[in-house]
């Protein structure tokens, strides 16, 4: 009696939680305080969607510059997708990729050169490790011992730089959001819906499985509390007194 009890139990549904969103402005503040090639990175991932380990994960060779495009490798869903390469980031992406092959030469003349790469790829491609076009486009800035090979070779960045140089330029914008890089990845869905864009287009530019995960973004546009006048809004006369 009590296990049937115990199966008809309905499990309370877990409440969906709504991301932090900047508005234009606020991405705006925050990358203007950001220097360098973090904000490459931050301004990548406003522009594209792309999660920080995807932005970080880029390989030279996953920037088609002739079709303004980026190559996803292996999202979070383990497939590939395409998103457009913006406009106004191709010249810095072009020094970056310039700077990646400086350090590339670097390596070479210290004895060096490989980059990392999964164990089944460099199986599949062995030659690949010396190959520009499979080099980060954001590499560390140290040689580190690779954990499939055993050897000395340069790996992609560090995501907590990263996450450290926003976290600074959030404060010194004074926004009080709780914004981190991911959260430019929500404000890139939901600027293109405010934008106009079907959410079908945003859906598979984010790599969701599931519409109803796009949906979500739909919080801000003038269809929730946005488009409600609050009532004391309407009341003849009302103005703005101090509290103190």
């Amino acid at each position: 009696m009590e296990l049937d009890w115990i199966e008809n139990v309905v499990r309370a549904k877990k409440p969906s939680r709504v991301p932090v969103v900047l508005t234009r402005r606020e991405v705006e503040r925050v990358l203007s305080r950001m220097k360098e090639r973090y904000w490459l990175m931050a301004s990548l991932m406003y522009g594209t969607g792309l999660r920080v380990m995807e932005c970080l994960r880029l390989r030279i060779q996953d920037l088609d510059f002739g079709y303004r495009q980026l190559l996803v490798r292996n999202d979070k869903g383990g497939k590939d997708r395409f998103v457009p390469l913006p406009d106004s980031l191709a010249d810095s992406l072009q020094q970056q990729i310039n700077e990646a092959k400086r350090l590339r030469d670097a390596d070479y003349q210290d004895g060096f050169g490989e980059v990392s790469l999964p164990g089944a790829l460099a199986r599949k491609y062995p030659n690949a490790p010396l190959e520009l076009g499979w080099w980060y486009v954001f590499p560390s800035f140290t040689r580190a011992i690779d954990p499939f090979s055993g050897t000395e070779k340069r790996h992609h960045m560090d995501p907590s730089p990263v996450q450290k140089a926003f976290r600074q330029a959030v404060r010194a914008a004074g926004i009080r959001k709780h914004a981190t890089p991911h959260t430019l990845r929500h404000c890139f869905a939901t600027h293109l819906l405010e934008a106009g864009y079907d959410i079908r287009t945003v859906q598979e530019l984010m790599g969701h499985k599931d519409v109803k995960t796009t949906q979500i973004y739909t919080h801000v546009l003038q269809r929730g509390s946005t488009a409600v006048r609050s009532p004391v809004d309407a009341l003849a006369g009302v103005q703005a007194k101090s509290v103190y």
